[in-house]
């Protein structure tokens, strides 16, 4: 569920010096300013700023927040928040804040490029908000201090070598962790989901509201869900679009996990579009039929762990993990199969020079390396397998699901965490109102349908699901389909659920 902030998925794309704990107080000096007396709500200074293809009339400010919550007086850190303000007055009835995917989301970001949309479809009924989460574009970050080729997003994504091997994971897993350790600092450490949630519980006051509406997609789905479990009384109508599972033995690991069956659900979408006759025009068809794209895909993936291709970006050649990342990446929506096709079609010629997608081209910063791993590795304990136990994992997995090779089920650099995590993992249950609305694709490759039943099942009557057949990830004014955008906007601007769990056919 996370992974890189190109497409609906999740991270952002220099080198930058690491905040330290000393360096926090510094980092919030100015945000400082804005902070109401002890126990009132901060004051938002908000100033235009309007990015392009975004709305004229979007807004942002700074919202000082406590770097340690257990320490309300101590040092301050700043969190970006953006508004756009609802046009009618008169049909406006609350907020409704939007919640990133990630860790490594930004809801500036977000707001930015859904904000008209979603203006149009709730027709002025919310001022509409949105946060960067700690560590994520405008808001304090913090850096470990990792290497650039270990930014990389087929080294963040725990790829494994040449037949599945396992040994430089572990070895880049642990000094990644090491790094954080080191240089990140206590700013680093506060990157979790619970702080999020704090943050945007913080937002709501110094917005004057006394309940919030939300929208939260992929990661922000648990954020989502976490939020409403801590604060139920606070919470208006919302909306969760693609939830993984959220019992706290699976948070973060399990959502990874999941990954390989998610793709396995999606890829029939793609390799029938990729055998449609209609490609043909187009000079994308790879096939002649649905069944030779699966085993086409896997040899060249295959032949590129042999011998990775020199690529257009001077010393980065394609491999095979990152034809797999690019899969997994395409596999998110129906938009992005020509770009892979295209790859896919240089990849069959011997003299051909692929092109990169942006996103495997260059490293993350190392603030959104960071940020990415801290919050799973802050909000949860992972195991730590012996080095045999772990490969066996991983080749299991490879034959179980070839399209991800054992990377869903890799060590990562969680597993050689220096800190323990503050608090256990928030347990969603079903205790609370009766306003949660789930919107899921059947065919998700990054939080699967079954899994998303496990969050259904947490919510119990506090929940009515919405299932999309459109396939990806992402759904409401994204890739989902007129009748389930319908039944979210029919909710956040009436209230109206449908009476039971429903389908959506395409």
């Amino acid at each position: 569920m996370t992974t890189h902030r190109t497409t609906p998925l999740l991270l952002a794309l220099a080198t930058a010096t690491a905040l330290t704990a000393a360096a926090a107080p510094a980092a919030s000096a100015a945000p400082a300013a804005a902070d109401g007396p002890r126990g009132s709500a901060p004051r938002l200074d908000w100033r235009p700023c309007a990015k392009p293809g975004g709305p004229a009339t979007q807004e942002c400010a700074d919202l000082p927040v406590p770097l340690d919550y257990a320490d309300p007086d101590g040092p301050r850190i700043s969190v970006a928040v953006s508004r756009i303000r609802s046009e009618r007055p008169g049909a406006r009835r609350g907020t409704l804040v939007v919640i990133p995917g990630g860790p490594g989301g930004s809801g500036v970001q977000r707001l930015t490029q859904k904000g008209a949309a979603l203006g149009k479809q709730l027709d002025g009924a919310y001022d509409l908000v949105a946060l960067d989460p700690r560590g994520v574009g405008g808001s304090t970050t913090a850096g470990c201090g990792l290497a650039p080729e270990d930014r990389f997003l087929t080294t963040l994504r725990s790829w494994p070598g040449q037949d599945g091997d396992v040994t430089e994971n572990l070895a880049r897993s642990q000094r990644f962790a090491e790094a954080c350790a080191a240089n990140g600092g206590a700013v680093l450490r506060s990157f979790t989901t619970a702080n999020q949630v704090r943050d945007m519980d913080r937002l709501r006051a110094a917005l004057g509201e006394r309940k919030l509406s939300a929208w939260g997609v992929s990661y922000g789905t648990y954020v989502g869900a976490v939020y409403a479990q801590t604060y139920p009384g606070r919470t208006d109508r919302w909306v969760l679009d693609s939830s993984g599972d959220p019992d706290p033995k699976r948070v973060a690991r399990g959502w990874l996990a999941n990954m390989g069956k998610g793709a396995d659900d999606r890829f029939p979408d793609f390799a029938a579009w990729a055998a449609h006759p209609g490609r043909d025009a187009e000079g994308l068809r790879l096939a002649q039929s649905p069944e030779e794209v699966r085993p086409l895909v896997l040899s060249l993936a295959e032949a590129l762990d042999r011998a990775p291709r020199p690529s257009t970006t001077p010393g980065v050649p394609l491999t095979g993990s990152g034809l797999r990342q690019a899969l997994q990446n395409a596999l998110y929506s129906d938009s992005a199969f020509p770009g892979l096709a295209r790859l896919l079609l240089t990849l069959r010629d011997p003299q051909a020079v692929p092109v990169l997608p942006p996103e495997l081209a260059q490293p993350l910063r190392d603030q959104d390396a960071s940020q990415t791993a801290a919050v799973i590795c802050n909000d949860v304990a992972w195991p730590l397998l012996p080095a045999a136990d772990q490969q066996r994992a991983v080749d299991e997995d490879r034959a179980r699901h070839p399209l991800t090779g054992g990377m869903p089920v890799n060590v990562t650099p969680c597993s050689f965490w220096k800190t323990a995590p503050a608090a256990p993992p928030t347990r969603i249950t079903d205790r609370g109102p009766s306003n949660i609305l789930m919107v899921q694709s059947r065919k998700d490759p990054a939080t699967p349908y079954s899994e998303s039943l496990r969050m259904r099942a947490a919510l119990g009557e506090r929940a009515v699901l919405v299932t999309v057949e459109q396939g990806g990830h992402g759904v409401y004014l994204g890739n989902g389909n007129a009748c389930g955008d319908a039944a979210v906007t029919r909710f956040l601007t009436t209230g109206t659920r449908p009476a039971r769990d429903t389908d959506c056919p395409n």
